[in-house]
């Protein structure tokens, strides 16, 4: 497909746009998308990670860690605000109480469990099976939702004999 400005380029740039249920689709080179400004070619990004950072936090994150610093790289926490990205390992430790609550709403959890394949790893599936059902019946119990729990009992009961007998 040729480019629908210039017609002479092949077109690599393909942008659709609905407004009001109706669809309206461009197809343009590299060359004519950064003439028009579209696609990655615009000089001025759009997305900034800090941003990202300071939203899921709902705080201003350089007021927040404001004079905490690395001891190892020197990264300061206000740094590490303005552009998203972290010096070395150890800063993890070092942000750690305001890295965690991000980690946990961007990822789901704080903790990395990993993959393991199918055919290798059933015990240690049956363990993590556990933990997940473990965390709902609380859930469930908070909620009063003491059917629920029971059911989830019984399959708690149910995996742990079957971890027991070393199935």
């Amino acid at each position: 497909m040729l480019c629908q400005e210039c017609g002479q380029k092949p077109a690599t740039v393909h942008y659709s746009q609905i407004i009001n249920g109706h669809q309206t689709e461009l197809h343009l080179c590299a060359d004519c998308a950064k003439e028009k400004g579209y696609g990655v070619w615009s000089m001025e990004p759009t997305f900034y990670l800090n941003q990202l950072l300071a939203g899921l936090l709902h705080q201003d994150p350089i007021q927040v860690g404001a004079g905490l610093k690395c001891d190892l790289c020197g990264l300061g926490y206000d740094e590490f605000a303005r552009t998203g990205k972290l010096g070395c390992g150890r800063c993890y430790t070092a942000f750690g109480n305001r890295l965690e609550p991000l980690i946990r709403r961007i990822q789901g959890s704080s903790v990395h469990a990993g993959k393991v394949p199918r055919r290798t790893g059933g015990r240690l599936r049956l363990k993590r099976e556990l933990q997940a059902l473990k965390r709902q019946l609380q859930e469930h119990v908070a909620r009063e939702e003491f059917e629920r729990a029971a059911e989830l009992r019984d399959q708690i009961r149910e995996l742990e004999e079957r971890l027991k007998e070393g199935k």
